[in-house]
């Protein structure tokens, strides 16, 4: 990929496997389309949702239970990553260019992420929330994850949060023509012990932090020191690992190496290291840990599922559609927590303590008016963004569509006009 000649990718000069060739099928030969995993990015896209709810779901009582919710949103966090780099290498094109590849994933982000920023400040300003440099810039730019103490400095105040994530993603994008070069050197006989080291190195993040000081404590909660969350949680270069992950399972199973596990005993798996996950001291309850190989694991199913043509609970319309707009419902719910019916930026112990029946109306109302503002989001800027700036200017081919981003191209010796088919319905920007 990202190169000029099957042998030299990019320039560098890549070992030629026989036994990868033989194995690995051709990009036109795999089907793009993945309903599957487009309809679980929607389900990892509302555990965010149900995770930041965790107090009005719960209210006063049950105070365990709020460890089990509160886990879904990193859950669902690690899901998005090892997606992104489980589809990235599954669309990848080796024709493809690092500058057109690049242009596309900054068309994807940006101006969702325009816009719900200038929302954001709008919102701070309307209900009279502080705005400052600490909690605007650093939004602005992405540049939140690599801010040690950006907690404590103020830097969550107001805004949205879960745009964080983003800054993760921008590095991963970076560094994906060289991983995907690299990584395509590995012989498919040793990927799965590629996989079990990165997995591995996964759940060591977490004891690696502890050598950093526990206090402060975050402002969300006094038992998860600031730095060690930072390092273990929003560092990028350390949440690459779980965009590793994914590259190494999409080449489990393009070469044929997967071994055939269904996504029932997948997402059992994934259950039960989840429980386990929010049972965790710490840090260690943040960090996706042994999950991190169980999502990677019903990642690789769902696409086995795909492959096959077998219907599942996640490969419906209804599904697919909510997955296209997954992106944009992570980009507005948290606002809507905030500013409205909820008020979260307002909050008091009274929003924990209202009847249940109130907190009930709260909860749907939040989730309904989530649903529309990012089907408004997706289908008004979106979309149109991703048709009208994904390719240059001059490109013989027409505007891109999200449907024709999932068909395999005919293939062209222009490397302009070629692209990664499936990119936009399959699209792994997290929440």
């Amino acid at each position: 990929m990202f190169g000029r000649h099957p042998r030299s990718l990019g320039g560098v000069d890549v070992v030629v496997d026989r036994e990868a060739v033989m194995q690995a099928p051709k990009p036109s030969a795999r089907p793009s389309r993945l309903p599957s995993l487009t309809g679980m990015r929607f389900i990892a896209a509302f555990a965010v949702l149900v995770s930041h709810l965790a107090g009005q779901i719960v209210g006063s009582i049950h105070p365990g239970l709020p460890y089990l919710i509160t886990t879904l949103g990193p859950v669902g966090v690690a899901f998005f990553f090892v997606l992104s780099g489980f589809i990235l290498t599954w669309v990848a094109d080796p024709n493809d260019t690092a500058g057109l590849f690049w242009r596309r994933r900054l068309v994807k982000i940006f101006p969702n992420h325009l816009v719900t920023f200038a929302a954001t400040v709008a919102l701070m300003a309307a209900a009279g929330v502080p705005i400052m440099a600490i909690n605007t810039i650093p939004p602005l730019l992405l540049i939140e994850p690599w801010i040690p103490d950006f907690d404590a400095l103020g830097g969550l105040t107001g805004i949205n949060v879960p745009s964080w994530t983003l800054g993760c993603e921008l590095v991963f994008y970076l560094a994906f023509p060289w991983l995907i070069r690299l990584i395509g050197r590995i012989r498919p006989s040793r990927l799965w012990s590629w996989a079990a080291g990165v997995a591995l190195a996964i759940i060591a993040v977490p004891f690696a932090a502890q050598a950093l000081p526990t206090r402060p404590a975050t402002s969300w909660d006094p038992a998860i020191a600031e730095l060690q969350s930072w390092f273990a949680y929003s560092l990028p270069f350390t949440r690459i690992l779980e965009f590793v992950l994914g590259i190494l399972m999409a080449r489990i199973v393009i070469s044929g190496r997967w071994i055939r596990l269904g996504m029932t005993p997948a997402f059992l798996f994934t259950i039960a290291c989840v429980v386990v996950q929010s049972h965790l001291p710490g840090v260690f309850r943040l960090c996706a840990g042994p999950t991190a190989s169980a999502l990677a694991l019903l990642i690789a199913a769902g696409a086995a599922a795909d492959v096959r043509t077998a219907r599942t609970p996640f490969s419906g319309r209804t599904m697919v559609w909510l997955g296209e707009i997954s992106f944009a419902f992570y980009l507005v719910h948290y606002l809507v927590i905030q500013y409205g019916p909820i008020d979260g930026v307002h909050a008091t112990g009274e929003a924990v303590t209202a009847a249940p029946s109130t907190r009930l109306v709260h909860i749907l109302l939040t989730a309904a008016i989530s649903l529309a503002l990012a089907t408004a989001l997706y289908t008004l800027v979106e979309r149109p963004a991703v048709r009208r700036f994904s390719r240059p200017r001059g490109c013989r081919a027409g505007p891109i569509s999200v449907h024709e981003e999932s068909r395999p191209r005919t293939r062209r010796r222009d490397a302009r006009s070629l692209r990664h088919p499936g990119a936009v319905t399959h699209d792994e920007t997290p929440p």
